[in-house]
């Protein structure tokens, strides 16, 4: 079936190069506490709801027993909603200078909406945090056609569909045949596939790359071709139906999914 609905990811994908505005934000709140998490544990479980990114980094080994030899006990669920109330206002703060739009996204979304597209979205942003992120893209030229955040889904966001579910949902969709999930981490590939689509991975730009815009460019071609060789595969081995260098190659994966 000819694909007809396009569900993007936010931070990584269409807005905020590199995905910067939660790493800042998350390193915020726990430097905070006392701890300093490396970029690699910031990082891994990026695309996830960001109660359930934070959970899933105070439950690593180094990062527990930290919290553990500093305040004498493991954490659990209230150490992880203290850190969450510290990571929100950090997010808030750096999240308006993060909202730019990726090169070529307000382009070639109004091309897919010209040929006929539906565009959803999800995130891992509570709904209070997309509210400061969803007018400064639509003032850049970016605005899809519904959004769905994990406070929607009772908490459930990725790698969970529900999320995907309720946009496709608001769109009025009859089936997930025609779908296609675009994002820039594992739990973005994750929720594509849990939802029955198609999911793809995109490059330039994502969580998984981890470069700014400038430091994408200054990279010398044989180590840029490296690096990509390298995102690429993380896609592929998590079960990617296709990777795309760059956003604006999304077009062009479609029409040729399509031809095949």
């Amino acid at each position: 079936m000819k694909p007809k609905i396009i569900v993007l990811d936010w931070a990584g994908t269409t807005v905020d190069f590199g995905s910067f505005a939660p790493v800042a934000a998350v390193m915020r709140a726990f430097e905070d506490f006392g701890l300093r998490p490396t970029l690699e544990e910031t990082r891994a479980p990026m695309g996830l709801a960001k109660r359930t990114h934070l959970a899933l980094m105070l439950s690593g080994e180094r990062l527990a027993a930290a919290w553990a030899e500093k305040y004498g006990r493991s954490p659990g669920e209230a150490e992880i909603d203290r850190v969450y109330a510290r990571f929100e206002p950090a997010l808030k703060a750096v999240l308006g200078e993060h909202a730019d739009l990726l090169p070529g996204v307000a382009e070639t979304t109004a091309r897919l909406r010209a040929s006929g597209f539906k565009i959803g979205s999800t995130t891992g942003y509570s709904r209070a945090m997309m509210d400061m992120v969803v007018p400064a893209a639509r003032a850049a030229g970016y605005a899809p056609d519904v959004l769905a955040c994990p406070d929607e889904v009772g908490g459930l966001g990725r790698p969970y569909p529900y999320m995907l579910w309720r946009a496709l949902e608001k769109l009025g969709a009859e089936s997930i045949a025609g779908v296609v999930k675009v994002g820039d981490t594992l739990a973005d590939i994750a929720e594509g596939l849990n939802a029955g689509c198609l999911s793809l991975g995109v490059i330039a730009g994502s969580s998984l790359l981890g470069l700014t815009r400038a430091e994408l460019e200054a990279l010398p071609e044989s180590e840029k071709k490296t690096r990509y060789e390298g995102v690429r595969a993380q896609y592929l081995a998590a079960g990617a139906s296709g990777v795309l260098d760059d956003f604006t190659e999304l077009p062009g994966w479609l029409d040729a999914f399509h031809e095949r």
